[in-house]
């Protein structure tokens, strides 16, 4: 896999495509191809691409991450739960980055960050190992400024900021309150010397307000724009997000 095309100092977009695999593994068979769908992604602005190899491969499954790994010209972000499984995995195909998740076989998506300080002495040696094979690792938390102390201690040099909460708020204060506990987080990871990155269900409603937030390096974004490619196609709901991300970080220059 080559790297092409990265613009230092642009709020970058990675484009999860883990639901293009559950209507493929809904019927069975070969269709639709993730695969394809990272190429589109690329084509139509994403910065590099995600996908979650969960332990019940309820939609990536092994083939996919080899596939993308020989296919994709843009990094490719594989998240995964921090298990023994997983690290091996990553070892052997070595991904850009690793995204280490909380995952519980019950949840439907991944709920809630990974809880760093009581996993410590778990995680640091995955983190060490992971790095020492030149793979960039970064940590799925809550806005949380001691989840983002934690994770400096153990050595990982990426967080990305779970926004499941903002998203979901109820109310417009309430949302209110989680986008200032993101901005005071991704605040703190830059004095910690941290690359942030923010995801989880952000839309083109949501989006524009954590694009805004200039400590933000990245963004993943999945569910989403596969549900709107249903309607408009994959290219044009990646465009369409892309444009409100460049608009919003635009405006806060």
């Amino acid at each position: 896999m080559t790297v092409e095309g990265i613009v230092p100092g642009k709020l970058r977009l990675g484009v999860n495509i883990d639901h293009v695999a559950t209507v493929r593994n809904a019927r069975g068979g070969l269709t639709p191809d993730p695969v394809r769908a990272a190429l589109l992604a690329i084509e139509a602005g994403a910065d590099g691409i995600t996908a979650h190899l969960r332990e019940d491969r309820r939609h990536i499954i092994d083939s996919d991450i080899a596939r993308l790994m020989d296919s994709i010209s843009r990094p490719l972000n594989f998240e995964m739960a921090a298990t023994r499984e997983m690290v091996d995995i990553a070892l052997k195909t070595r991904p850009h980055a690793c995204c280490l998740v909380p995952e519980k076989r019950e949840e439907r998506t991944t709920e809630g960050g990974l809880d760093v300080i009581g996993g410590r002495d778990r995680l640091e040696p995955m983190v060490g190992e992971l790095a020492a094979a030149g793979i960039r690792v970064s940590l799925f938390i809550e806005a949380d400024p001691r989840q983002l102390d934690a994770a400096r201690a153990i050595g990982a040099p990426v967080v990305e900021l779970h926004t499941g909460s903002y998203c979901d708020a109820a109310s417009g204060a309430d949302r209110d309150r989680e986008l200032a506990r993101i901005v005071q987080a991704a605040a703190h990871a830059e004095v910690l010397g941290l690359e942030c990155h923010a995801g989880h269900g952000l839309s083109y409603e949501t989006v524009a307000p954590v694009a805004a937030i200039p400590t933000i390096a990245e963004l993943n974004i999945g569910h989403f724009l596969i549900g709107e490619a249903v309607f408009v196609g994959l290219e044009q709901a990646i465009a369409g997000m892309r444009r409100r991300m460049d608009d919003a970080r635009r405006a806060a220059l």
